[in-house]
């Protein structure tokens, strides 16, 4: 079983994101095999808050170049939680 700290790794601060935290929804990376479930108990339990809503997005590593050699970043997930209304989570 994994820890709520393993299922969340970061917070994302963007300006999609800043636009987004006024509406009660917040980004957060989240690890690749971690399912909606498991991401809304770790969010409660991590910053003490009411999750309604989780949708996932499973972004795709961009193609690199370094001279000669081609690379590929890796694919990341990235989670939109919807809190209740009225909640928030600090950002420092």
């Amino acid at each position: 079983m994994y820890s709520p700290y393993d299922i969340i790794k970061t917070l994302i601060h963007s300006e999609k994101g800043a636009r987004l935290e006024n509406e009660g929804c917040y980004q957060f990376l989240v690890a690749k095999d971690a399912t909606k479930i498991d991401i809304k108990r770790a969010i409660e339990k991590i910053h003490k808050v009411k999750v309604t809503d989780v949708n996932t997005v499973i972004t795709h590593g961009k193609m690199k170049r370094v001279r000669t050699q081609l690379g590929k970043k890796p694919d990341w997930k990235k989670a939109y939680v919807q809190l209740a209304k009225g909640q928030k989570i600090e950002v420092k």
